[in-house]
């Protein structure tokens, strides 16, 4: 194969994965929380003596879109939505995660949890704890109170570093090291939607799929051309 074949192999492999990244923003439009990604690509170029350079594309990993998305009003006394920057922390048997779907309800012990059993964390890291049957509200701060009392302050939490941001399953993120939010905003009785544009994406995916078709046409050419060196050489 000479260099036009393996750089449009290249090509179509990093296409092939923009193609599963949109796939799952798309499947995932009405996930609450979501966040959506895109690839990164990136381009190699090796210059050879007396011979013209190649250059190599690559799909070098993925980046999360952070843009706010619409709040849904739930009514719900442990629907939380989170207005501004910032993530829920979250403990996972895999260490803290990050989250911005606030979707929780009290465990047997009282402590928040996610719908995996997953606790909320404080902004302190401890669990946050309601006593059974209180009637709980909470302020724009994060702050929880039952009967008037604070209970707790829901902590929004960011990476120090942006780029340090996984995505690691569903709506859960890991980081590196983590800082707390100063000006991000809490809503009780509100859940935030998922930060996928279905018109963009679904756009984007027939762009992916047809320059991916057009790589794939080339090659199939080029492996006609091949076989056609050969069967007349071979007479």
């Amino acid at each position: 194969m000479d260099a036009a074949g393996y750089t449009t192999l290249s090509r179509q492999s990093g296409l092939m994965r923009e193609m599963q990244v949109v796939a799952n923003n798309i499947a995932n439009i009405s996930t609450t929380g979501f966040r959506r990604e895109g690839t990164v690509f990136a381009e190699h170029v090796y210059r050879m003596a007396d011979e013209p350079s190649l250059s190599m594309p690559h799909a070098t990993g993925r980046v999360v879109d952070l843009s706010q998305a619409g709040l849904t009003m739930t009514g719900a006394a442990f629907d939380f939505a989170i207005q501004g920057e910032g993530f829920f922390l979250i403990e996972t048997p895999q260490g803290n995660s990050l989250t911005r779907a606030g979707s929780f309800t009290p465990n047997e012990a009282g402590e928040l949890v996610t719908a995996d059993g997953n606790r909320l964390l404080d902004a302190g890291g401890a669990p946050v704890f309601v006593p059974p049957g209180s009637a709980v509200s909470m302020a724009e701060d994060g702050t929880l109170s039952a009967g008037g009392t604070p209970l707790a302050q829901i902590g929004l939490w960011q990476p120090a570093d942006p780029m340090s941001l996984r995505h690691q399953s569903g709506t859960l993120f890991a980081a590196g090291d983590l800082e707390p939010v100063e000006n991000g905003r809490v809503f009780q009785g509100f859940l935030e939607e998922s930060n996928v544009n279905p018109v963009s994406e679904i756009a984007r995916m027939i762009e992916v799929q047809r320059a991916y078709e057009l790589g794939q046409k080339f090659l199939d050419a080029e492996d006609s051309r091949a076989r056609g060196v050969i069967e007349t050489l071979g007479r």
